[in-house]
This record gives C-alpha cells, sequence and structure tokens, in this order.
C-alpha cells in the first residue's frame, strides 16, 4: 500500500523532552517601573526641603539614585543564583541579623526621634530591613524541612522561634516593622501547615504581644488617642496635613511638582507620607494606577509561587508577597488615617537607602525562583 502523501498527513503537536527556563520579564519591567517612578517621586516631594537645606534640590535625588542602582545590581546578580544555594546560609543570616538588631540598642543612631540604624565605616543602614530578608529566607527552610511534622505544635514552635526572636527585637523600637515581619511569619507558616487552630493561636499570641508593647509605651497609647482625634494634638498635625493633600487632590490633582503641602506642611514628606502628595499631584487617578502597579506586581508574585517548582522556592515567594502587600497596605491605611500613625515607608516609592536596596535583593530571590520554573518547548 502507497504511504500517503505528507500534505494529507495529520499533523501532530510534538512536545520536545527539552525544556526551556522562564524568566519573569513582566515582573521585572513592573518593578524597573515602580523603582523609577518612585525617584520621580522623591525629587519631586523633596526638592523644596532639599533645597532649603542642603542647597541643592538634587540632593535626595542622587542619594536614592545610588541605592537604586545598587539594588538593581543586586537584584539582578541574585536572580542568577539558584535559590536553593541561600539554604545553607538560612541560619548564619539569621543569627547575624539578631546581633545587628541587638546592637541597635548599644550602637544604634538616632533619626527623627527613634533610634533603629546603625552607622558602620560611614555607612549608615536599617538592620531591621536587612532582618526582614533572614527571616524570609530561614522560616521558608525551616518550614521546607519540618513540613510533615509543622502540624505538631512543638515542631511549629522551632520553626518560628528564631524568627519570632527577631521580630521581638524589631518591636521594642519599631512596632510597625514587627508586624510585618510577623504577618511574614505567619503566612509562610499557613501556607505549610494544614491546622487551622495553629493560626488563631498565633493570632492570639500576636496581638497580646502587640497590647504588651503598647501598654510599655506610652507613646504608642498617644498614637491612638492622634488617629481619633488629631485635631486636638500637636502631633495630629502630620495626619491633618496629609488628609488636605489627599483632599486637594481631586481626581487628576494640581499637576506633578505642583503641591503645595510637600513645601514645609507635610514633615518629611517624601518619606512615610509620600502617598498623600501623589493624591495631592496626581490626583485619585494616580494615586489609583500606583496601587494598581502594586496589585500587579502582587498577582506576578503569586503566578510565580503557584507555578514555582518546590516549596522552598514558594515559601522564599510568599514571604515576599506578604511584605510587600502588608507594607502598601499599611502605609495607605497610615496616611489615609484608617489606623494609628506609624512610620512604615511605601515600597519603591519613598525615599530610605536600605529598605529600598533591600526590597531589590527580595526580587531578586522571586526573580531567581521564577527563572528555575521549567516550561516544554512545544514545535
Amino acid at each position: 500500500m502507497a504511504a500517503k502523501p505528507r500534505s494529507v498527513r495529520r499533523k501532530r503537536k510534538k512536545v520536545n523532552k527539552e525544556k526551556s527556563l522562564y524568566f519573569d520579564f513582566q515582573l521585572m519591567f513592573l518593578v524597573l517601573f515602580l523603582v523609577a517612578l518612585g525617584l520621580v517621586l522623591v525629587y519631586s516631594t523633596s526638592s523644596y526641603t532639599a533645597e532649603l537645606k542642603m542647597g541643592t534640590s538634587f540632593y535626595y535625588l542622587k542619594r536614592q539614585s545610588v541605592f537604586a542602582i545598587m539594588g538593581i545590581v543586586a537584584m539582578v546578580i541574585v536572580s542568577k543564583i539558584d535559590y536553593h544555594v541561600w539554604k545553607s546560609f538560612s541560619l548564619l543570616a539569621m543569627v547575624v541579623s539578631i546581633v545587628l538588631l541587638a546592637l541597635v540598642f548599644v550602637l544604634g543612631t538616632a533619626s527623627h526621634g527613634a533610634t533603629r540604624w546603625i552607622s558602620i565605616a560611614g555607612i549608615k543602614f536599617q538592620p531591621s530591613e536587612v532582618a526582614k530578608i533572614a527571616i524570609i529566607l530561614f522560616t521558608a527552610h525551616m518550614a521546607t524541612i519540618k513540613v510533615a511534622r509543622i502540624g505538631n505544635p512543638k515542631i511549629l514552635l522551632k520553626v518560628v522561634a528564631v524568627p519570632m526572636v527577631a521580630t521581638g527585637l524589631i518591636a521594642y523600637e519599631n512596632l510597625s516593622t514587627a508586624i510585618i515581619c510577623a504577618a511574614i511569619i505567619f503566612m509562610i507558616v499557613f501556607v505549610t501547615s494544614p491546622k487551622i487552630g495553629q493560626f488563631v493561636g498565633f493570632g492570639i499570641a500576636m496581638v497580646v504581644l502587640m497590647a504588651i508593647f503598647l501598654i510599655i509605651a506610652p507613646y504608642r497609647m498617644e498614637r491612638v488617642q492622634i488617629w481619633k482625634h488629631p485635631e486636638n494634638y500637636e502631633r495630629g498635625y502630620q495626619t491633618l496635613q496629609s488628609l488636605y493633600a489627599i483632599g486637594s487632590g481631586g481626581i487628576f490633582g494640581k499637576g506633578l511638582g505642583q503641591s503645595i503641602q510637600k513645601m514645609g506642611f507635610i514633615p518629611e514628606s517624601h518619606n512615610d507620607m509620600i502617598f498623600s502628595v501623589v493624591c495631592e499631584e496626581l490626583g485619585l487617578f494616580g494615586a489609583a494606577c500606583v496601587i494598581a502597579l502594586f496589585i500587579m506586581l502582587v498577582w506576578r508574585c503569586v503566578v510565580i509561587a503557584m507555578s514555582a517548582p518546590d516549596l522552598f522556592g514558594a515559601l522564599i515567594v510568599v514571604g515576599v508577597i506578604t511584605h510587600v502587600s502588608v507594607q502598601v497596605l499599611v502605609n495607605i491605611a497610615v496616611v489615609t488615617n484608617t489606623i494609628p500613625p506609624t512610620g512604615v515607608p511605601l515600597p519603591f516609592i519613598s525615599y530610605g537607602g536600605t529598605a529600598l536596596f533591600c526590597l531589590l535583593v527580595e526580587i531578586g530571590l522571586v526573580l531567581s525562583v521564577a527563572g528555575r520554573i521549567h516550561i516544554p518547548k512545544e514545535y
């Protein structure tokens, strides 16, 4: 029997056994866009203050640009390294972080009424930002190796004990950052453990600890009163000016660089309160666009976590997702006076070199996980 002509043979899609490695260009673009937007907004919000205090309107922009460039380089380097390598260094990173956090009480440098920085060889940085990376890596590693028995309360305690020590040290001086670290630990364990009851207990314990830290620091209780009635307190001035900025922006804002509130009315407008100036200059539309960018960023990370080649990679991404999303929610809630005032920067946007650098390193870890996702080639 004659063979059928090739033209009438049924074409079948074949899947090559070789698999291609994946790189998430969408995540990379979103991060670079947020960093660039942050630099523009830092200059817009700080130029007036920088001109008065430093003699040049580019002072804060230059400093932030240096950390942005360093962070992007670090992000690319970390993305090229197999994330499994960090298992061997997770405990060391955690120990170093705890030591640095303890040194804050001895060698800490005060700024804006808070002692959260360490200065080494002229380089000033926040150990709490470094600790977030260590907490993500260590908790993810411990949860991975204990996954079969993490439902056991004793095993769960072993997983969270060391990261919670670091979180406690952070909470003494910076309760808001400690809450973010606790949320990271909570979510990593939540994804791993099958028992819901553990998380109810964990949540109750966190509420009790937060109440204790509120009681031992009277100024924190004062913040609750400021939140309820900002007009009655001198420290409520920043909150009121933030709300004025948001309200005066309208739908499309006054225009980039045209903010009035940044001219000394909102103290340190380029830091934690930068979102209020975004609302004033870019309006409700601009603020919604910024929020939409963060939603897309979180969504890309969720896709990577769901496609991760193993549990360790997925938990790393879960930790980064929790860090970014909780910090965005807390910052915007503070600016809009939805929760009591506290100092949490807006990721990638607010001025702060250590925070930006460490965030970009975390994104490098996510890109490293994404880079190990295997996609079948079809032809």
